[in-house]
């Protein structure tokens, strides 16, 4: 296809996802090789993801360097080098782009430090309030110098930080409790930020569809080597830095008012996309109180572990979580455009699959323990 067919835009999302791709391809080998170097392994004994040899566990580090390089590329690309195309489609952005270069760069500080905490909690296996202090610091340090806001329907600066720093320690969180099986998490962040891109895109926030669009490439590069039989893991290092780096895009295309977003509802859009991470969170904290059992212990009550109960396989589990996250997350092109009624409708549908499936996996799991006491 030539390159004039396509807008210009679209032209440098493409090549922001097939580099992100392309960077994890060829450095997850190296790290895999340097995690066996130095026996950074994910012992059997350790871990709850159903292998029963040690695998490395350096994925988390293969996908940070694997988009910081990526964000290195992008920048001299921007102001380094005379490239036809992408000078005629950033030049009108050029002094926007300098203008939020010092949010970029705590961004970026912000994916690092996540991604190295994480690593030393797979190293040292932290307490949780140690953990969770050095996750507050962090999104503390992003929400108030790198330009992330979760905006909130009053005007209220105080809460919307609050906001913004629980929303980024939420998905930490919950992209590390979702990550419980090969391919699982890394997965629905890819699928995730395909649809991030496509709604940024369509919003014309040309900075976050750039972003989405390459961070879904270094997602989906590292979801090659992570699939079942997963050869590599990510670790805590590599779901801090995916479920932060979701946090960041989610809170960047969410926008009230029409000065901000062509969609009357952008609220919903993060909402449906990571629909799945959220609601299984929500799940299994409850359930975890409800038996009186601190809510960061792992145990095996998320959605793809009931699916194993429901006598799947965990590569069929993990496959159809991925296309519950597909069909929900198109949702979002329906209401992104749509009234109050299209919202609704597609509101109340994507409800009643979640509770559709929650049913099936408790009545399944139900019936099945009680077979298994006859």
């Amino acid at each position: 296809m030539r390159m004039d067919v396509l807008p210009i835009w679209d032209i440098i999302y493409l090549f922001a996802f097939l580099g992100g791709a392309m960077a994890t391809l060829l450095l997850t080998p190296l790290f895999l090789w340097v995690a066996r170097k130095l026996d950074f392994m994910d012992r059997p004994a350790s871990n709850h993801k159903g292998h029963t040899k040690a695998t490395p566990l350096l994925g988390g580090a293969a996908l940070l360097c694997g988009w910081l390089l990526c964000v290195g590329v992008g920048l001299l690309a921007v102001f380094g080098t005379d490239v036809p195309y992408l000078s005629r489609a950033v030049g009108e952005h050029l002094a926007g782009i300098r203008a939020v270069g010092s949010q970029l760069g705590v961004i970026v500080i912000g994916a690092g430090l996540f991604a190295m905490l994480g690593l030393a909690d797979d190293k040292w296996a932290f307490p949780a309030g140690r953990k969770f202090f050095g996750q507050f610091l962090i999104a503390a340090v992003v929400a108030t110098w790198g330009g992330v806001r979760v905006n909130i329907l009053i005007d209220a600066p105080p809460l919307a930080w609050c906001a913004t720093v629980f929303w980024i320690m939420f998905m930490v969180n919950a992209i590390n409790f979702f990550d419980n099986m090969d391919g699982l998490a890394v997965g629905v962040i890819t699928i995730a930020m395909a649809f991030f891109t496509v709604i940024a895109a369509l919003n014309c926030q040309f900075f976050y569809a750039v972003f989405s669009a390459m961070t879904c490439g270094v997602c989906a590069g590292f979801w090659y080597y992570n699939t079942t039989p997963a050869v590599i893991f990510m670790g805590d290092s590599g779901s801090h830095f995916i479920g932060y780096l979701a946090a960041v895009v989610a809170a960047g295309v969410t926008y009230f008012g029409r000065d901000y977003s062509q969609s009357h509802f952008a609220l919903l859009m993060p909402i449906f996309i990571l629909a799945l991470p959220l609601f299984d969170t929500a799940m299994v904290v409850a359930i975890r109180l409800r038996n009186h059992k601190p809510f960061w212990i792992g145990d095996h009550n998320h959605i793809s572990h009931r699916f194993l109960h429901m006598g799947m396989s965990r590569r069929r589990a993990v496959l159809l979580v991925h296309l519950l996250a597909v069909a929900i997350g198109l949702g979002t092109l329906p209401i992104f455009r749509g009234d109050l009624a299209v919202a609704a409708v597609v509101t109340i549908q994507s409800g009643l699959v979640i509770f559709i499936i929650t049913m099936l996996q408790f009545t399944l799991a139900s019936t099945s323990n009680q077979n298994g006491e006859k």
